[in-house]
C-alpha cells in the first residue's frame, strides 16, 4: 500500500483541524477521568445531600475540585507537549491562575449589597487546559534558545532555575490576563446555558453535539465545553444534566437495533455485536460508520438526543461526575441520588425514538438499497453509491469508507496492503487511545495469534502518541489524515469499524507472508 494522498480539500483541512483540537483536549481530559470519578464518588457519599454524609470525609469535596483536578490536567497538558519538565511548568502556571480567580470572585463578592448570594468559586480547568500546554510550549522553546550552550557542570542549576524562573512569569501571566478571561469567559458559558435551560432549549443542542459525534467532532465540545460547565455545576448542586448530553448510550444503540432488524448485508449481521460494545462497553465509535453509510440517519440521532435531553430536563435526571466511556453501566454509576427513573427512562426513550426514526428510513430507501446490493453484492458499497448519488457528488469520506483503505491508487478504490517495508509493530489509533482502539488491537491479535505468527506486536495509542516506532497503524477512516501525518513513513490502513473488518485479513497475510519469506 503506498502512503501517497491527494490534497485534503478546504472543508477536510477544517475537520481534521477540528478533530486534532478536540484530540488534545481529550487527551487532557480522558487519563484523569479516574480522578473524577474519585470525586463523584466522594461526593456521591459524604455531602451533605450525600448517600452517607459525613462532615469530615466532605472536606475533600471543594479542594479537589477546586486544586487537585485543574492542577492534575495542567500536568497532563504541559507534559504532553514537553515531558515531565513542561507539566511542572504548567502547574506552576495553573496554580497562579486559581490563586488569580479566587481573587477575581473575593473582590466581586466585596461590593455586593448585604444579603445577595455571593459568586461561586470558578473552576480553572479551562484556565488548566490553556495554561498547561502553553507554559510546556514557551518553556521548550525558551530551552531551545540556550542548547548546546551551557558550560559543562552547569547544566542542572540552568535547567533548575530556567524552569523555577519561567515557572513564576506563567503564574503571573496566569493570575491576571487568563484568571480575568477564564472567569469572564466562564460566567458568559454558565449564563448562555441557564439562558437555554430557562426558555427550555437544551435539547437543541443535539443538532450540534449528534452530528458532530458522528464526525469525530465531539470532543471539542464534550471536554472543552460541557465537562467544565459540568463540574462547576455539580459542585454547587452535586450533579449535572451537561454531563448526559454527550454520554447519553441511547441514541447509538436505538440506531444499532433499526439495523439489527431492519438493515440489509453485511450492516445488519455486525449490527447486534456492534450494540452490545456500545451499548455495555461505552464504545460509541462503532455506530458512527452506520451512520456514515446513510448520512440522513443523523436526523433519527438527533431526534433521539433531543428526546434524551427533554427526558432529563422534565424529571430531573442528572450526573454526579463524567460517565466515560459513555456505557450505560458508566452512567449507571455516575446517576445522582434520586434520578434514576429520569435518567433510565431518558436512555429509553431516546433509543426507542432513534430506532423509530432509523426504521422509518432504513424501510423507504430498502428497494432502492436491494437493487443496489443485487448489482454490486456489497451492502455497505451499494449504500454508500445510494448516499453519493442522493448528494448529487462524490464524497472523500464516502469514498474512503468504501474501499476501507488509507489511501487509494490512481482512484481505483482500493488496493490489497503490500508493502515492503517489515511489519514488526502494528499501532490500532483512536481519539483518547482507550477504547475502540483497545477493542481493535484485541481483535486484531487474536487473529495473529491464531495464524501463528510470532515476533509481531499489536498495541493501541491516542493519534497525538503516534512515533516513528509504528511500522503499520489502523485507523478508522475519519481519522487517517491525522495519523498520516503523525506518522508518514508507516503503512495506514483504514477500517469502517475496529470490530470486524476484512482489511485484518489482509493485515494477517501479510505479515505470515513475511514471517515465512523470514524464516
Amino acid at each position: 500500500m503506498t502512503t501517497a494522498s491527494s490534497p485534503a480539500s478546504t472543508g477536510s483541512k477544517a475537520r481534521v483541524g477540528v478533530q486534532r483540537f478536540g484530540t488534545f483536549l481529550s487527551g487532557m481530559i480522558m487519563p484523569n477521568i479516574p480522578a473524577l470519578i474519585a470525586w463523584g464518588i466522594f461526593t456521591a457519599f459524604f455531602i451533605e445531600v450525600g448517600w452517607t454524609p459525613n462532615a469530615d470525609l466532605a472536606t475533600i469535596v471543594g479542594p479537589f475540585i477546586h486544586y487537585a483536578l485543574p492542577l492534575l490536567i495542567a500536568y497532563t497538558g504541559g507534559s504532553m507537549v514537553y515531558n515531565v519538565r513542561g507539566g511542572v511548568v504548567g502547574v506552576i502556571a495553573t496554580m497562579g491562575a486559581i490563586a488569580g480567580s479566587d481573587l477575581l470572585v473575593a473582590n466581586f463578592n466585596a461590593t455586593l449589597p448585604e444579603g445577595e448570594s455571593p459568586l461561586g468559586q470558578v473552576h480553572m480547568f479551562i484556565g488548566a487546559m490553556i495554561l498547561g500546554p502553553l507554559a510546556a510550549v514557551t518553556m521548550k522553546w525558551l530551552d531551545s534558545l540556550w542548547d548546546g550552550k551551557i558550560r559543562a557542570g552547569f547544566e542542572m542549576l540552568v535547567n533548575m532555575f530556567s524552569a523555577g524562573i519561567w515557572g513564576f512569569v506563567m503564574a503571573v501571566v496566569g493570575f491576571y490576563p487568563i484568571a480575568w478571561l477564564v472567569n469572564g469567559l466562564m460566567q458568559t458559558l454558565g449564563n448562555a446555558v441557564s439562558w437555554l435551560v430557562e426558555m427550555n432549549l437544551l435539547p437543541l443542542t443535539s443538532i450540534i453535539i449528534e452530528p458532530a459525534k458522528v464526525f469525530f467532532l465531539n470532543n471539542a465540545i464534550n471536554h472543552g465545553v460541557l465537562t467544565p460547565l459540568g463540574i462547576a455545576e455539580a459542585s454547587e448542586s452535586g450533579s449535572s444534566i451537561l454531563f448526559l448530553l454527550e454520554a447519553n448510550p441511547g441514541p447509538g444503540v436505538g440506531l444499532l437495533l433499526a439495523f439489527t432488524f431492519f438493515g440489509l448485508g453485511a450492516a445488519r449481521a455486525s449490527a447486534p455485536g456492534a450494540a452490545i460494545i456500545q451499548f455495555f462497553g461505552g464504545i460509541h465509535e462503532v455506530y458512527f460508520p452506520y451512520a456514515l453509510m446513510k448520512p440522513v440517519l443523523i436526523v433519527a440521532l438527533i431526534a433521539g438526543g433531543m428526546t434524551g435531553v427533554t427526558t432529563n430536563m422534565l424529571l430531573g435526571g442528572a450526573l454526579r461526575a463524567p460517565a466515560a466511556p459513555g456505557s450505560i453501566i458508566a452512567v449507571l454509576l455516575q446517576t445522582a441520588t434520586g434520578a434514576y427513573f429520569a435518567v433510565i427512562l431518558s436512555v429509553v426513550l431516546s433509543a426507542a425514538v432513534t430506532f423509530l426514526v432509523a426504521a422509518v428510513i432504513l424501510r423507504a430507501s430498502r428497494k432502492r438499497d436491494l437493487a443496489a446490493m443485487a448489482s454490486t453484492d456489497d451492502a455497505f458499497g451499494a449504500a454508500i453509491t445510494q448516499t453519493e448519488a442522493a448528494k448529487g457528488k462524490s464524497s472523500d469520506a464516502l469514498r474512503n469508507l468504501r474501499g476501507g483503505a488509507a489511501t487509494q491508487a490512481d482512484g481505483d478504490g482500493g488496493a490489497a496492503t503490500v508493502t515492503e517495508r517489515e511489519i514488526t509493530n502494528i499501532v490500532f489509533a483512536c481519539d483518547a487511545g482507550m477504547g475502540s482502539s483497545a477493542m481493535g488491537a484485541s481483535v486484531l491479535r487474536n487473529k495473529i495469534k491464531k495464524a501463528g505468527v510470532e515476533g509481531v506486536t499489536v498495541t493501541n495509542k491516542a493519534i497525538a502518541a503516534l512515533d516513528a516506532s509504528a511500522d503499520l497503524v489502523i485507523t478508522q477512516n475519519q481519522l487517517t489524515d491525522r495519523a498520516r501525518h503523525q506518522t508518514p513513513d508507516a503503512v495506514h490502513v483504514s477500517v469502517d469499524n475496529f470490530m470486524n473488518s476484512p482489511r485484518y485479513d489482509e493485515v494477517v497475510e501479510l505479515v505470515q507472508n513475511q514471517h515465512e519469506k523470514n524464516s
